[in-house]
């Protein structure tokens, strides 16, 4: 067994806190694209800057884009996200279609690497003393030493009407209590 984990860096998962609550905000800070004009292992990310780059920055105002001309340098693909963190991507000898399915990788993550040591599988800002909630919290402790399939506990519970269905009910009372007072065509001839 290798201890290669212990120099992973350590966290929690998280995702940005509220994001999606009200609009979805873009982690993506901004994005640099460096490549060689005349190596044969940039030509990828030249196609990319020639025919998708403009569709790319037009679909997505809210993340920078930098281009940088390098010489006699691989591409690489170097992202910032709203969170701080750093990542680059190795983009040599990758063609127009690869790149640009990176450049959707990058905008659509949250910039936690995917390389992290879990501390726990889960993780709470307000922690409590009665533990984490799950479907059995409330459930009766008979439930405990019952053996299943359970007939009783299988059967089908008999709901309440539903305020709508209560509210249809008053009504049809109501009109037909109403249509048995109303005098009759003879009545009113009289």
């Amino acid at each position: 067994m290798s201890n290669s984990h212990l120099f992973l860096k350590s966290g929690f998962p998280r995702a940005p806190l509220q994001n999606g609550i009200g609009r979805y905000v873009c982690q993506l800070q901004r994005i640099t694209l460096k490549y060689c004009k005349t190596s044969g292992s940039s030509k990828g990310m030249r196609e990319f800057l020639e025919h998708d780059l403009v569709d790319f920055s037009r679909a997505n105002p809210g993340v920078v884009v930098y281009v940088k001309p390098r010489r006699h340098r691989t591409a690489v693909m170097s992202a910032e996200f709203l969170n701080g963190e750093r990542t680059w991507i190795n983009c040599r000898n990758n063609n127009r279609e690869e790149i640009s399915k990176w450049m959707q990788v990058l905008k659509q993550s949250n910039g936690q690497s995917e390389e992290m040591r879990l501390r726990k599988h889960w993780h709470t800002d307000v922690p409590s003393v009665q533990g984490a909630w799950t479907p059995f919290t409330h459930r009766h402790p008979s439930s405990n030493v019952t053996e299943f399939p359970c007939k009783q506990l299988s059967a089908l519970k008999a709901n309440e009407p539903t305020a709508t269905e209560k509210l249809l009910q008053l009504y049809l009372a109501q009109r037909n209590t109403a249509s048995e007072n109303a005098p009759t065509s003879t009545e009113e001839a009289k």
